[in-house]
């Protein structure tokens, strides 16, 4: 998952969470990304993933875009990677790898563990008869 930091702008301060990609970024109200800021055109630029290349910018043709204040029409993004187009700032960052719960796993490991203890006193019982 990818985290886009708004650093310029009327959402300056709001990180917005990428799911699904292509996503687009304009001014439009279809993009996933809704940019009202002065410079930002109605679909100024797209974020792709593949997975040979990582993740792509794809500014349109017309439009003017920058990553690290470097003139971009297509790039591959790294992470901290700060995308400049219009009067708009946003820092991509790859977001926190999100962390799935081990207690089914433990309780089984911890279940297995005192079952084959068990099972290794009552051989040692049943030796000692």
């Amino acid at each position: 998952m990818v985290q886009l930091r708004i650093l310029s702008g009327k959402l300056a301060g709001e990180i917005i969470f990428v799911r699904q990609f292509p996503f687009g970024i304009g001014r439009a109200p279809h993009n996933d990304l809704c940019l009202d800021d002065d410079g930002v055109w109605d679909e100024h630029l797209n974020l792709k993933f593949h997975k040979r290349e990582g993740f792509i910018l794809k500014a349109a043709p017309e439009t003017f875009c920058a990553v690290n204040d470097q003139p971009q029409n297509s790039v591959r993004l790294r992470n901290g990677d700060v995308l400049s187009f219009g009067s708009a700032k946003i820092q991509f960052w790859l977001a926190p790898a999100e962390l799935r719960g081990l207690t089914l796993r433990e309780l089984f490991f911890w279940v297995l563990l005192a079952g084959l203890t068990a099972a290794q006193i009552v051989m040692l019982l049943k030796l000692r008869k």
